[in-house]
């Protein structure tokens, strides 16, 4: 029979791995400073990096720009659709922008530079929720439900996401089998690991 310490210990890593990833990131508006700008083929469109990317409640976006030439502009849905830069809800000019993604659910931008928006400079980040983000292997959401026909994420950046949600899974599920297998033998494994199985994985049983 395991120790109290031992149990304790056991409980940490179990919380330690199946919260891998849940902290909240900063991400990189494009993957890179150069991004914010009119876009020279819809293979660039930011929605394209949105839509292989996973966002939660509690990350942030950041935006580097030249302040001098461009600015960020978190809009509603119907400015986003209409490139109306005329009333956003939130205006950034400085050459930096953060933006906090407080709640799950689409969010907006387009660029403020006159005639930007119309040529393709825009994002929508869709965050997933508390619910969606349990379920780590699905795909993300796709900024294509809230953009009409715009560009929707290639299958390919869906398969990778999906694949390295599997692989962090696979990855917590043997690190917790071997643990639980020192400390109390086979049968509590084989117990175990099929109820944490059961846990992550609902509907492949």
């Amino acid at each position: 029979m395991a120790s109290p310490m031992s149990s304790s210990s056991l409980l940490f890593l179990i919380l330690l791995f199946i919260n891998i990833g849940s902290e909240a990131r900063e991400h990189l508006v494009g993957g890179n400073t150069k991004a914010w700008k009119v876009p020279s083929s819809t293979s660039e469109s930011l929605n394209q990096w949105a839509g292989a990317t996973r966002f939660q409640v509690g990350d942030s976006l950041v935006w580097k720009y030249d302040g001098e030439k461009d600015s960020v502009l978190q809009v509603r849905r119907e400015d986003y659709l209409s490139c109306n830069t005329s009333s956003p809800v939130a205006e950034h000019k400085d050459g930096t922008a953060v933006v906090k993604l407080h709640w799950s659910g689409p969010y907006y931008f387009i660029s403020g530079a006159e005639g930007a928006c119309e040529k393709g400079e825009k994002l929508i980040v869709v965050v997933m929720s508390e619910r969606h983000a349990l379920r780590r292997i699905s795909p993300a959401p796709s900024p294509m439900e809230y953009d009409g026909p715009s560009i929707a994420p290639t299958s390919g950046a869906l398969m990778v996401v999906q694949r390295k949600g599997l692989v962090a899974a696979l990855v917590v599920l043997g690190t917790v089998g071997v643990v639980l297998r020192v400390l109390d033998g086979q049968r509590r494994v084989n117990c175990s690991f099929w109820f944490l199985y059961s846990f992550l994985f609902p509907y492949h049983r």
